[in-house]
């Protein structure tokens, strides 16, 4: 089972707003030890372009905006979507502008200079809200899409769902675990199949193609002779 929020986060994509270069800069550095993708942004009016036109699972902003502020932003973002998780960022502890964010369903609010373990927790927080709602998805190169919390797999363009197996999701879920590295046929088996005896080269095989059917056969490779590896988009 994927439940490790570390493993979880590094396949996230976070949108970061900050009008200080340098600042935007360093966090832009630290945030990718966290996560897939950052889009790093030095304005609301930029950022919500980018929230409209791209996938963004975390929203990192500073209070203190040009034009739109911060909580401006987060207000924005609100009216369109009531649950994507966001952290806010400040200088200084500003008790009116806390009032104002606690109402906006905020994930966490931190007081700058960011504190590397203050950030990390943040984070942990984010991606846990992102299970709680079901918001957390995996993309396959073939356009569906797995929901890790409702175990469903999606057609992206035609948004019907697939019917997975108990047994599919096993396997599925098992390759995700270990996305980083091939694994062995004998440990695919030992994990999805509880009867030693069911457990044949013919049942994985056949198996595997269900599962390929569904995700794309590009998003699972074969290691002669040593086993498989599940491949996703920018891998």
């Amino acid at each position: 089972m994927l439940t490790n929020n570390k493993e979880i986060l590094k396949n996230l994509t976070i949108l970061y707003i900050e009008d200080e270069y340098n600042i935007r800069e360093n966090m832009n550095r630290t945030l990718k030890l966290f996560v897939k993708n950052v889009h790093a942004c030095a304005t609301a009016e930029d950022a919500l372009e980018v929230i409209k036109s791209s996938c963004i699972d975390i929203v990192i902003s500073d209070i203190n905006l040009p034009g739109i502020t911060g909580i401006e932003l987060v207000k924005k973002i609100r009216s369109f979507d009531e649950t994507i998780p966001i952290i806010l960022l400040t200088a200084h502890m500003d008790t009116e502008y806390l009032f104002d964010a606690t109402k906006l369903k905020l994930v966490d609010y931190l007081i700058k200079p960011i504190d590397f373990t203050m950030l990390q927790e943040a984070l942990d927080k984010a991606t846990s809200e992102l299970m709680k709602q079901g918001r957390y998805e995996i993309t396959f190169l073939n356009n569906t899409k797995y929901n890790l919390q409702k175990k469903e797999l999606t057609c992206i363009t035609s948004c019907q769902n697939l019917a997975l197996t108990h047994k599919e999701i096993l396997l599925l879920e098992f390759l995700l675990l270990n996305k980083e590295r091939v694994v062995h046929t004998d440990e695919l088996k030992d994990n999805i199949w509880e009867d030693a005896f069911e457990a044949t080269d013919s049942a994985l095989k056949n198996l595997l193609n269900k599962l390929r059917k569904k995700i794309g056969k590009e998003s699972i490779t074969n290691i002669s002779g040593v086993g498989y590896r599940l491949i996703l988009p920018d891998n």
